[in-house]
């Protein structure tokens, strides 16, 4: 029994060793160096918050026995963690299993495409090809295959480079006043008469002037007249008598400005043209009459281009029409005096003094130009604070403090006044561009484009805000666009990861040309287009200016290619 017992174990051991010799996975794993594989791209990226990658291969003749199966696991190795992709399951020509089938005789070729979310840490690391065959309900693991190294973040030098947008003012230096007043003339005479200096327009000037010489805030400007012919007379006549009056009219009103004790300069201050005969004038007075048949007279008057002859039915009209003679005509007898004023603001230095003493006293203008007038936020958030309390229904006040607290990162206070000045002006397009840094800056990316979507006309800030988002998003054509015409350092980055690396004049035009990370970013650049010289000179500016980043360029996968660089390793250590 016990002989027995012994040649049973014999006989099972033996074909136990037949079996496994006839496993077509040894064959495999023997053979497993012959599997070719490539994996796209290499290094990975992270792009958005993932990383996609696909890997192909092929598989020689003879090699994938009809009846196995096999999983091709894609693992992401970075540190003492790992992440694996979405396996690609392969099978025989005659297996039951599930998955692209591969052919004995001729082999085959496979390709598959997966992603994982990124995660942090993920920058260093390996990719490798885990691969488990199946026969029978057996399985043996193939030796893993290293096909990829390192991870390219470069999105991720994106800057928080949020821009809020001031409400600003409507502050102006000066004003200038119009002061119109007429002179009228008997026909064909160009003399000023005292009754005409005498009229009630020239009399409410008259009163001004003492007022405004004795205001140190009034300048006068200047003094210009227009003067015209009633157009029944020759037109040549009309040119010369045109040009009198308005010679008399200056000569008029500037010797009422003289008796007033008003200096005015030599020379500039007075301009007076002649403008002929007044066709348009005389149609304007008929069509704003009452006389009978206007409409008519106008039309006939129309059809005349020559001016003569249009003349001569202005008379004609003038004889039957009585009433052209008395209502139309002596009015366009006239010269057209405009007494300009320049009327100053408060000055910078007043402003300042009466923000100390006497805020309430300035308008909502004033107050908010004198806030730029100071570089202490603190002061600023003081005057717009009070905007906000003197005049409160301004959404400018409540807006502008909420851009100062943006800039000292009080996200909560920041946000709180921008709702309030949100009500006070709703659908405002620079409050919505406020609120989407607030939802931005918190991490809300979808909430923030919501309210870009709705800040149309704010300004630029508002597509380059929305190109942040691009970045992050993984969307660079869009952040390209967003950031077109922009020399800055998010523009640069956005060029370059959407395909064009020629990024030098972006950077050097830009208010970050000279930070250590601009130089890292051209040295990446340098990197990407294979221009060595590019390269190294920018590494070695952002490392001399930045130490911190000698470490992160030995890890980064952008310079991977170079790490057996000896100038590169100079650059870095």
């Amino acid at each position: 029994m016990k002989n027995q017992n012994s040649k049973l174990l014999v006989a099972v051991a033996v074909a136990t060793t037949i079996l496994m010799a006839c496993n077509p996975l040894n064959k495999m794993i023997k053979r497993q160096g012959e599997v070719n594989y490539e994996l796209t791209p290499n290094p990975v990226e992270m792009h958005g918050d993932t990383i996609a990658i696909t890997f192909s291969g092929s598989f020689p003749e003879k090699y994938f026995n009809k009846k196995v199966s096999a999983t091709i696991t894609p693992v992401l190795v970075y540190g003492e963690n790992s992440e694996s992709f979405e396996p690609l399951k392969l099978k025989g020509e005659v297996s039951e299993a599930e998955g692209t089938t591969i052919k004995y005789e001729s082999g085959g070729s496979f390709s598959h495409s997966a992603k994982i979310p990124y995660k942090d840490g993920m920058e260093v690391a390996t990719i490798e090809l885990r691969v488990t065959g199946e026969y029978k309900g057996k399985t043996k693991d193939l030796d893993p295959r290293k096909v990829g190294d390192g991870t390219i973040i470069t999105p991720k030098l994106v800057l928080s480079s949020d821009k809020a947008i001031m409400g600003t003012d409507k502050f102006v230096k000066f004003t200038l006043q119009d002061n119109n007043v007429e002179i009228h003339y008997l026909v064909s005479n160009s003399t000023v008469r005292g009754s005409e200096m005498s009229d009630d327009d020239l009399k409410e000037l008259k009163a001004k002037l003492k007022g405004w010489n004795e205001d140190v805030k009034m300048e006068f400007n200047g003094l210009s007249i227009s003067a015209y012919a009633s157009p029944e007379g020759e037109l040549s006549k009309n040119e010369n008598l045109a040009n009198e009056r308005a010679a008399s009219a200056a000569k008029a009103v500037e010797s009422l400005l003289k008796r007033a004790k008003i200096e005015l300069p030599e020379t500039g201050f007075t301009t007076a043209a002649g403008k002929g005969e007044d066709w348009s004038g005389f149609k304007t007075m008929m069509q704003a009459s009452d006389i009978a048949d206007k409409e008519l007279i106008i039309r006939v008057l129309e059809t005349y281009q020559d001016g003569a002859k249009r003349e001569e039915e202005i008379k004609n009209l003038a004889a039957t029409y009585t009433q052209v003679q008395k209502k139309v005509l002596p009015q366009l007898r006239r010269a057209q005096c405009n007494l300009v004023m320049k009327h100053h603001n408060l000055t910078d230095d007043e402003l300042k003094a009466l923000v100390d003493t006497k805020i309430d006293s300035l308008d909502v203008e004033q107050m908010l130009y004198a806030a730029t007038l100071y570089t202490d936020d603190a002061k600023k958030e003081s005057i717009y604070k009070s905007v906000s309390s003197i005049h409160s229904s301004d959404w400018r006040g409540p807006n502008n403090v909420g851009f100062i607290y943006v800039s000292q990162n009080k996200l909560t206070d920041a946000k709180a006044e921008f709702d309030k000045a949100n009500g006070l002006s709703a659908n405002n397009p620079i409050i919505q561009n406020n609120l989407g840094v607030i939802e931005r800056l918190n991490g809300n990316l979808d909430g923030a484009m919501e309210y870009y979507n709705n800040a149309s006309g704010a300004g630029g800030e508002v597509a380059q805000n929305k190109g942040i988002i691009n970045i992050i998003q993984g969307d660079y054509a869009s952040a390209a666009s967003n950031y077109s015409g922009v020399n800055s350092f998010n523009s640069a980055l956005a060029k370059m990861l959407n395909g064009d690396n020629s990024i030098g004049a972006v950077v050097d035009g830009s208010d970050d040309k000279d930070e250590a990370l601009s130089y890292y970013l051209k040295a990446i650049a340098g990197a990407r287009s294979a221009d060595n010289d590019m390269m190294i000179s920018n590494l070695k500016t952002a490392t001399s200016k930045d130490a911190d980043l000698k470490a992160k360029a030995k890890s980064d996968a952008e310079f991977i290619k170079f790490r057996d660089n000896a100038d590169f390793q100079s650059a870095v250590n």
